[in-house]
């Protein structure tokens, strides 16, 4: 099986994998004061430090979570609920990931007021128009830092500097670009662990020095009462390793990254890219093809594993709302695939897998 799906997660790095062996022989709770329960705390807290340092963050503090998901809901709604009273308006955008959009949506309930701004064909923000939005009467600022589907960049720090102007709290799902580009600063910023060769069924959310979130769970008063529960001195562990492997490969990563991507578009060159080539992380491939079935497609084409867009989405039967927000139609979106690689992937499974799609679409187009 050639995996050509890295935004959807990715393989366990080997070094992550021996740290959380390592790690399950320290059973205790980390929360328990006797010298085993201190063992587990410990791993715990190196697995903290080490993501803070990948994050390039020297305040605020680091909560675990179970995955991007929980930390944006916890962003999200506590950083609405903490608002001023004439604050309703909630911004975001048109592609955020449903862990922002239907969080943000769900703040109806409350009163709240959603504001769901377009992008353009490149599936970039004008700033303009988020300007208009982001003001006085904002509560937050929900903004994607890599897109997941399309791999698009969005501006992030002319953003924050708009959101800054009004007084208006950033929250920054940054899963797709931790461990590739800096932290954004956003005043929270949600990672996971899995999307960065690290394990699943853990997260995090940063929060800048003098932010607090009001309590949405209830229980042992963990994580500083914000995310109370029993943590997994194993996840956080390989959390932490893959974080630190990330920061120290970045460079590399990327270069890799580079050259698949020009190998990449050679190979699919009678393929549309959809989305932006420049703003964008260049290990994401998202590229459509006219009168294509997709669906079919990834039928046809078993030994590559590859996708339609988001894993989160998938099965729905509806066509991506990310590739709808950049203008394509029903049809156009259908046609699309969306490949990912990066560290692990090599050139020779990327010519392998180009020859199996593109005589795919052949059969396919042959037999309309």
């Amino acid at each position: 099986m050639i995996y050509l799906d890295y935004q959807a997660t990715t393989a366990l790095a080997p070094e992550v994998a021996a740290a959380m062996i390592a790690a399950m022989d320290h059973y205790g709770n980390p929360n328990s004061a006797h010298r085993i329960g201190r063992i587990a705390a410990a791993d715990v807290e190196l697995a903290r430090e080490r993501i803070m340092d990948a994050m390039g963050k020297r305040d605020g503090r680091l909560i675990f979570t179970s995955g991007a998901t929980e930390a944006l809901n916890l962003a999200i709604v506590g950083a609405a609920r903490n608002s001023a009273p004439e604050r309703r308006r909630v911004v975001t955008l048109a592609t955020e990931h449903h862990a922002v959009l239907d969080t943000v949506l769900a703040l109806r309930h409350e009163g709240f007021e959603p504001v769901i701004l377009p992008v353009g064909s490149d599936g970039l923000v004008d700033l303009d128009i988020a300007e208009a939005a982001i003001d006085g009467r904002a509560a937050l600022l929900a903004v994607m830092q890599v897109n997941n589907e399309i791999g698009v960049r969005q501006p992030i720090d002319a953003l924050i500097d708009i959101a800054r102007a009004s007084d208006v709290a950033v929250v920054c799902d940054a899963v797709q670009g931790f461990g590739k580009y800096a932290a954004p600063d956003a005043d929270l910023v949600a990672v996971t662990a899995h999307k960065m060769h690290g394990p699943k069924g853990v997260g995090a959310l940063w929060l800048r020095a003098g932010i607090d979130l009001p309590q949405l769970m209830h229980g042992g008063g963990q994580e500083g009462g914000i995310r109370p529960g029993t943590l997994s001195p194993m996840l956080c562990a390989g959390f932490g390793v893959a974080a630190q492997i990330a920061a120290e490969r970045r460079v590399a990563d990327l270069d890799h990254v580079e050259t698949l991507w020009g190998h990449a578009l050679h190979l699919f060159a009678d393929w549309q890219l959809n989305g932006a080539a420049d703003a964008r992380y260049h290990g994401n491939l998202n590229v459509r093809h006219a009168g294509l079935d997709a669906s079919r497609l990834m039928s046809d084409v078993r030994t590559v594993a590859l996708s339609l867009g988001s894993a989160c989405a998938s099965g729905s039967g509806r066509p991506s709302h990310v590739l709808k927000a950049i203008g394509l139609t029903d049809g156009e979106a259908r046609g699309s695939l969306r490949m990912g690689f990066g560290r692990y992937t090599t050139i020779a499974e990327l010519d392998e897998a180009a020859a199996l799609i593109n005589a795919a679409v052949a059969l396919q187009k042959a037999a309309a």
